[in-house]
């Protein structure tokens, strides 16, 4: 799988990635604008819930994005660790447990939406705010380390691959391009992908 995402060409990532969700997001904009519309020439009151229609759409297309997008981060820590030399070893136990936290969350929020889905698809019902302190108590913290995972994949990713390059130990100097390149992957894809794809083939 590693080959598949390492071999890849910067065009296709980027058409999964990111162009992918804009296509479906301008889709759905597109279509719930007609039904109300719709809605409006036929003297109607439009309904807001109609959106509730495109989310399965919309979370298959995000998903498909987000699999690819951290399957390309994953190949890039862990597929080129056989260009790095043998005397440097980097922590790739530590990054593939914060790795996969920003999916445990992302699962939890699911969960969350899906039990709580009746106050969404009925916003009339009166919802019950007796664990709103519990939930916000669990949900913070578990944000927060979200999102430092995520940056420590990208720091990871960001420093396997410049080691890789340079064939040397490497500071955060050395690859803080590389990091914000990632971080901003839409522009990052186009520059460091073709890069990988020579690596691979030398």
């Amino acid at each position: 799988m590693n080959q598949l995402f390492l071999k890849a060409k910067h065009w296709q990532l980027f058409l999964v990635d990111f162009g992918l969700p804009i296509i479906a997001n301008l889709t759905m904009y597109i279509l719930f604008m007609r039904s109300i519309m719709v809605s409006v020439m036929a003297n109607q009151e439009p309904d807001p819930t109609v959106i509730l229609n495109y989310l399965p759409f919309i979370l298959i297309v995000s998903l498909i994005s987000m699999f690819s997008l951290a399957g390309w981060i994953w190949a890039m820590s862990t597929g080129l660790q056989s260009q790095i030399p043998e005397n440097i070893h980097l922590k790739i136990k530590k990054f593939k447990r914060f790795f996969f936290i920003p999916f445990v969350y992302v699962l939890f929020i699911a969960i969350l939406v899906i039990a709580n889905i009746g106050y969404i698809t009925h916003p009339k019902s009166n919802p019950d705010f007796s664990n709103i302190g519990t939930l916000v108590l669990i949900i913070i913290p578990f944000h927060l380390l979200s999102i430092f995972s995520g940056f420590y994949t990208l720091y990871f990713a960001a420093k396997t691959y410049k080691t890789a390059e340079l064939q040397k130990e490497v500071k955060f100097s050395d690859f803080a391009f590389e990091f914000i390149l990632l971080w901003f992957y839409p522009i990052g894809i186009w520059i460091l992908q073709p890069k990988i794809n020579q690596m691979i083939k030398q």
